[in-house]
């Protein structure tokens, strides 16, 4: 089963957007099924078969998330950095500013969901493959 060691492993070579599909189809591989990744302090849940979790903990000091979500604003500045124009910090305060609390990877329906604090669903996206 995979540890929060591989995941962080393969998470260091994710400089943008741009590298996130082959970041999925790694951990994929390591056996990960799907993960939530929260915004708030950059902690990230990640499962596996047979109940398994590997947790990676908390990255920054807490943002605080917007009370309401923008979700065309949000798509408008995720597609920027997606194309690789925006780092992961940048790409995380983003988040917070126009009111995404986390996101859920699957990796069956290759789909990453982005989510407010209401637990709405803002946007569902296909991963590349």
């Amino acid at each position: 089963m995979f540890t929060a060691e591989q995941i962080k492993a393969a998470h260091s070579k994710v400089k943008s957007g741009a590298e996130f599909p082959s970041y999925v189809k790694e951990i994929k591989a390591l056996g990960v099924t799907h993960y939530e990744a929260y915004v708030t302090d950059g902690h990230i849940d990640y499962h596996g078969a047979n109940d398994h979790i590997a947790k990676v903990p908390a990255k920054y000091d807490p943002l605080i998330i917007a009370e309401n979500s923008n979700g065309e604003e949000f798509k408008s500045e995720l597609v920027a950095h997606q194309q690789g124009k925006t780092d992961f910090l940048t790409f995380i305060k983003m988040c917070a500013t126009y009111g995404i609390e986390k996101w859920a990877i699957c990796m069956d329906k290759m789909t990453c969901t982005y989510y407010d604090k209401a637990g709405n669903e803002v946007l569902v996206e296909q991963i590349p493959q």
